[in-house]
């Protein structure tokens, strides 16, 4: 597959899947990038820890301060605990308001 196709595919994923945190996925906002594909995040109660960004959402889509993220918990970091699973757009967020998720 060439970088545009993947490019293309992962993108359309990104903004054209509504996805629903599932039971050990939660929903997080971004607060500052840290460099090398990690970012803080805060979750709903205040913690603030590190995510980690996965190879297929690198160089293909951005993600800034405010936005918010379903990340998946990690168990073998002590500094970065989740990785990132989906990146949620307004429509997204509407959709899992409106599931009751939120």
């Amino acid at each position: 597959m060439s970088k545009t196709t993947k490019k293309k595919h992962v993108t359309k994923e990104v903004m054209d899947d509504f996805v629903l945190p599932e039971e050990k996925e939660q929903i997080v906002m971004v607060t500052a990038g840290r460099g090398n594909n990690l970012h803080e995040v805060q979750d709903p109660s205040g913690n603030r820890f590190l995510v980690s960004m996965p190879t297929k959402f690198r160089k293909n889509v951005w993600i800034k301060r405010g936005d918010f993220i379903i990340v998946n918990p990690i168990e073998e970091g002590d500094r970065v605990k989740a990785e990132i699973v989906s990146i949620l757009y307004k429509d997204q967020i509407k959709y899992i308001k409106d599931e009751g998720k939120w």
